[in-house]
Order: structure tokens, then C-alpha cells, then sequence
């Protein structure tokens, strides 16, 4: 069955949070407005002040600003459509609707997770093998490495999206979730679907596990490298530059493993959206924030800023 079949006759019907009372609806609604506004202005600002201040024009904050941008684009293919529901009650999505909505979120779900493990490669670098770091982590090779993430997110995106939506969907219309998320959609199928399923999990592998053991090894070789310095204020330093990337990376993939990777036998819609609301919103929203303020030179570039601007209003 094609594609061209259903985009005439099919539309889906997004569950999202409609079996909950109308107060936590509206509580949840409030939440999820406040979170993807302050997603947006975060992200935003972290992404401007990198790009303006020169001084934060490093292989790090490259990697950083890119984090950014992806940042707000995961979140702007899930929050509008459910805050819409929300206030219209509409809860319909076409098929290609749906099809567009899980490609872009894999998309860039899967750019994340390389881009967080190419974050692990330039720390490990600045820390191991310092002297050679700004001839190993050139411009072009930080440009090389941020695209190379971005073609994974979308070369796997499109075959993931393209396997499962050449399924006959005729079980149901209903998508348990608030929105086109893989493990719901395999749900609906007619067919069997154990091919999909293998191939769902392959890939939960590669795109979770295979970035978090990079991550992992770059740390353990960068904690044996700490170990042995004798300094205490360049152990410091070199822990404070980790310890952001490593909130990060612990929020996200721990809600993604549990998501995506737990056994089919304790499988919780409840559970399900609790987890993939924490990955597709929360996390983005306290990225900025742990960057910021965990960050000196970010808070010194955003104080610089924001004192010129005042003192340029003032006289």
C-alpha cells in the first residue's frame, strides 16, 4: 500500500491528554505554554549572543549554538499542534501531517543525540590533547562534524518515516500519544509489524546507545586526564567545562532510554507521556539554562551585552 492512498481518505486522531479532566487540561495547557515560550527564548538567546560575541567564537560554542537551533526547531514540531488541540479541541492530523510531524522530530532527535557525542569529542580534545586542539577542531572541521550530524538525523528521519507509513493503518485512527511518535503509530497497523518493530529497536541502538558510549569513553578518558593534573584551578576548570554537557546529556538520554528502549511488557501510555514530554520539552527548556549558568564566559558575554544596551539607551 503507497503512500498516494491514504493521502486523500486518512487523517489520524491525536489522543494527547483529552482523558484528563478539563482543569488539568487547562493546567497542562498553562505548563506547556510557559515551557515552549521560554524553550524559544533561551535557545534564542544563547544562539544570538554566540553568534554576536566574537569572544565565544570557538569550536565549543559552535557545537553549542547548533545545539540550540535544534533545540527549537524538536520542540516546534510537537508543541503548536498540541496547544492548538488544547484551546480547539481539534485533535485531527492529516496522514501527511502526521508523516511530516515524526520525520522532523526524528530528525532532530537524532541529530541531537550525534551532535551531543560530536559536544563529548571537542571536550575530550580541549582536555587530552590541548596543544593541537584549534588544529584538530578547525573551522572546517567543526563545520564538517555539525553537518555530518544534521545529514545522519535526516537520512535516518526519512527511511524511518517512509517504512512505517507505507503500512496499512486500519486498526484504528486513534494515536494514543500527542504526537507521531513511532512506538504509537506501530500500534495501529493491520499487518504484522515485527519487521518495523526490529527495525525500530536497531535503530533505538545505533541513535541512543552508540552516541552514549562515545560520550562515555570520551569521559572516561577525559576524568583519567583530570586525575593527573596537578593544579587545582585547572581541575576546576576542566570540570566546569564538562559538567553542563553532562546534565545535559544525562536529562536527555534518560528520558529517551526510557522511553524508546524499555520492554514492550511494561509498556504505559501514562508512562509513555510523561517521558516524551520530558525529552520534547523539558529538556530543551533547561538547556539554556544549564549552559548559562553554569558557564562563565556565557554569563560574562550575555552581562557585556546587556550593560552596553542599557548604557547605549542611557546616554
Amino acid at each position: 500500500m503507497t503512500l498516494s492512498n491514504f493521502t486523500t481518505s486518512t487523517e489520524f486522531i491525536l489522543h494527547g491528554f483529552s482523558d484528563l479532566p478539563s482543569l488539568w487540561q487547562i493546567v497542562l495547557f498553562t505548563l506547556f505554554l510557559v515551557t515552549y515560550t521560554l524553550t524559544l527564548l533561551g535557545n534564542s538567546i544563547i544562539f544570538v549572543i554566540v553568534t554576536v560575541d566574537h569572544t565565544l567564537h570557538t569550536p565549543m560554542y559552535y557545537f553549542l549554538k547548533n545545539m540550540s537551533l535544534v533545540e527549537i526547531a524538536f520542540t516546534t514540531v510537537t508543541v503548536p499542534k498540541m496547544l492548538t488541540a488544547f484551546l480547539t479541541k481539534d485533535r485531527s492530523i492529516s496522514f501527511l501531517g502526521c508523516a511530516a510531524q515524526m520525520c522532523f522530530f526524528l530528525s532532530f532527535g537524532a541529530t541531537e543525540c550525534f551532535l551531543l557525542a560530536v559536544m563529548a569529542f571537542d571536550r575530550y580534545i580541549a582536555i587530552c590533547v590541548p596543544l593541537h586542539y584549534m588544529t584538530i577542531m578547525s573551522q572546517s572541521k567543526c563545520v564538517q562534524l555539525a553537518l555530518t550530524t544534521w545529514i545522519i538525523g535526516t537520512v535516518f528521519s526519512v527511511c524511518q518515516t517512509s517504512f512505517i507509513f507505507h503500512l496499512p493503518f486500519c486498526k484504528s485512527r486513534y494515536i494514543y500519544h500527542f504526537f507521531c511518535d513511532v512506538p504509537a503509530l506501530l500500534r495501529l497497523p493491520c499487518v504484522d509489524t515485527s519487521a518495523n518493530e526490529i527495525f525500530n529497536t536497531a535503530a533505538s541502538v545505533v541513535l541512543l546507545l552508540l552516541p552514549l558510549m562515545l560520550i562515555f569513553f570520551s569521559y572516561i578518558l577525559i576524568f583519567t586526564k583530570i586525575s593527573k593534573l596537578k593544579s587545582t584551578q585547572g581541575t576546576r576548570k576542566a570540570v566546569s567545562t564538562c559538567a553542563s554537557h553532562i546534565t545535559s546529556v544525562s536529562l536527555f538520554y534518560g528520558a529517551c532510554i526510557l522511553a524508546y528502549m524499555q520492554p514492550s511488557s511494561n509498556y504505559s501510555q501514562g508512562k509513555e507521556r510523561v517521558f516524551a514530554a520530558f525529552y520534547a520539552f523539558i529538556t530543551p527548556m533547561l538547556n539554556p539554562l544549564i549552559y548559562s549558568l553554569r558557564n562563565e564566559e556565557v554569563k560574562t558575554a550575555l552581562r557585556k551585552r546587556l550593560f552596553s544596551r542599557v548604557f547605549n539607551k542611557a546616554s
